[in-house]
């Protein structure tokens, strides 16, 4: 089976490197092209035809949004996962009405890349199912399972470490960031902005991003206030 065709869309050299890495060591996925602004990728989408965009959301010329709302109005069609330090939820809606399906927040283990692309082959093969003329059972139940949740949701759906986390975060001196959520509560940091995010996905707490002098954002949580 021919592995499938990826185009790394990152500004940072440095991060494309890694990125690069963690899907060549993927046995179904092949690196193609690699671009760092907009412009070069909405180009290496219709030269290169990729099954697969690890779409960053903050590029130097425009936005990942952006890029992805012209390629789609240009007909790509293909899989897309939102690699990116964004996870406002505002930013995350806008990118499932554009049928982002795959999440992947920075920063990121190999394991965790290699979940998102195991996800996108089941996607990629509920697509080739519809090619079909004729349906067995397990095409159809392939069919018609349910992937779209985003894959950043966290697997552990423990209310008590979800408290755990609004308890750590109510104890900080102003905001704080999953870094240092996690240094309190002793989850990864991965798991720790999961939980986090969940906390501002359900009220109970807020998100803004605070930039540094490079420009790339780091996201701060504080918790919600209760109105009396």
């Amino acid at each position: 089976m021919s592995k499938q065709r990826v185009l790394i869309v990152e500004d940072d050299k440095d991060v494309a490197r890694v990125t690069r890495g963690f899907v060549e060591r993927h046995p179904d996925f092949a690196v193609m092209a690699e671009a760092g602004t907009g412009r070069a990728a909405l180009e290496a989408i219709f030269t290169f035809k990729p099954d697969l965009v690890l779409l960053d959301i903050y590029l130097p010329d425009t936005t990942g949004i952006a890029v992805l709302r012209a390629a789609r109005a240009r007909g790509y069609a293909g899989e897309v996962v939102a690699v990116t330090a964004a996870s406002e939820v505002e930013t995350v809606r806008r990118a499932r009405q554009l049928g982002v399906r795959h999440y992947l927040v920075k920063p990121f283990t190999m394991s965790a890349m290699h979940e998102r692309l195991d996800a996108v082959n089941q996607s990629l093969a509920r697509e080739q199912v519809l090619t079909m003329t004729e349906l067995s059972q397990g095409d159809i139940d392939r069919l018609l399972t349910d992937s779209r949740a985003p894959a950043s949701t966290p697997s552990d759906g423990s209310s008590i470490t979800l408290d755990r986390v609004a308890e750590a975060l109510a104890g900080v001196d102003g905001s704080a960031s999953a870094i240092e959520i996690a240094a309190a509560t002793g989850l990864s940091r991965v798991s720790a902005r999961r939980y986090l995010q969940r906390l501002v996905d359900a009220g109970r707490a807020n998100v803004e991003p605070r930039y540094g002098s490079a420009g790339r954002p780091e996201m701060r949580y504080t918790p919600a206030r209760r109105e009396n």
